[in-house]
């Protein structure tokens, strides 16, 4: 008789090496780490197979696709460095006399006549020629219109009022200054600084808050007369004016109801400092208070008003021809 115990004799994978039950030594460390875990769960949109990194990866693609290129570290300009461009802004300012650290140049253009004029000038100076692409010249001028050649200006430097009484006695004419108050638009400082230079003037006077400073829309707009005309900055106008008084100076403002007409102040034979508001405003309660006298431009009716650098253009014509009569 077979028992089944004997059945299970000569098959040894079927015998119970151990009957018993239970845990075995050692067997609780077995799953250990895969007990530990793997940490927080990823977001969805750094998870690769999740649609979510997909729609992540297109929007920074789309993002670095609007950048554009990158401009090249060389570059970029200093601190307080501006571009001024365009073909005759550039050869006007070199002709003038301005200071300039570099010219950027798109090789096409350098068979322009007047370009052409530019580098010279910069090779007899030893300045240096750097040549751009137009892409890279558009990022640099920030989409400004400039005709392949921009040239690198340093800060501005102002002067101070003392300075420009003294280049008015230097000169060995009657002294003659355009003061701005709250003439904000760099368009307008421009043309008042080539019409105050085109007018013999010794030189513009400008607050250093509410006003524009002389930036490259300025020495573009000037045509080279920001660099020979200087302009002084100081903290408080009311002040310059009243010093400038003390000095001789004939304040003469410059205001649509003023109760004078131009042509009828006898300015000839006495230094003046000619103010001019802005075209909104005008002059300011206390430089008006400052002023000797307020005179007008007599115009059309259907005219509200003149544009700040077009009056004071005007005015600086008045004035200039009264001087010119007087001196024959």
């Amino acid at each position: 008789m077979v028992t089944l115990a004997n059945a299970h004799r000569g098959r040894p994978g079927a015998v119970r090496k151990n009957a018993k039950k239970g845990s075995s030594k050692g067997t609780g460390g077995h799953s250990r780490k895969r007990l530990e875990g793997k940490g927080p769960t990823p977001k969805a949109e750094d998870r690769t197979y999740h649609p979510a990194y997909k729609k992540k990866q297109e929007r920074e693609a789309a993002a670095k696709r609007a950048e554009g290129p990158k401009l090249r570290g060389h570059l970029r300009q200093p601190e307080g460095y501006e571009l001024v461009a365009g073909r005759n802004p550039v050869y006007e300012a070199v002709q003038s006399g301005i200071p300039y650290e570099r010219v950027f140049l798109v090789g096409a253009m350098s068979h322009d006549e007047r370009v052409a004029e530019v580098a010279r000038a910069a090779m007899d100076a030893g300045t240096a020629i750097v040549e751009v692409t137009r892409t890279e010249l558009d990022m640099m001028t920030g989409g400004a219109v400039h005709q392949g050649v921009a040239i690198e200006v340093p800060p501005y430097e102002y002067v101070d009022v003392e300075r420009l009484v003294e280049l008015g006695q230097r000169s060995g004419r009657t002294g003659l200054i355009v003061a701005l108050d709250s003439v904000t638009d760099p368009h307008n400082l421009g043309a008042v600084m080539r019409s105050a230079a085109a007018f013999r003037a010794d030189g513009v006077l400008i607050p250093e808050r509410r006003s524009a400073s002389v930036n490259a829309t300025v020495w573009k707009v000037s045509a080279g007369a920001a660099a020979r005309l200087p302009v002084a900055r100081e903290t408080n106008l009311v002040r310059a004016l009243s010093w400038l008084k003390e000095q001789g100076y004939f304040v003469l403002g410059l205001a649509g109801d003023g109760e004078v007409d131009v042509a009828g102040a006898d300015m000839a034979d006495v230094p003046v400092v000619l103010v001019t508001g802005s075209e909104g405003a005008g002059l300011s309660r206390l430089v008006r208070e400052t002023c000797d006298v307020v005179v007008s431009i007599p115009i059309d009716s259907a005219t509200e008003s003149l544009n700040a650098a077009v009056a004071t253009g005007i005015a600086l014509y008045q004035i200039d021809s009264d001087r010119k009569d007087v001196q024959g």
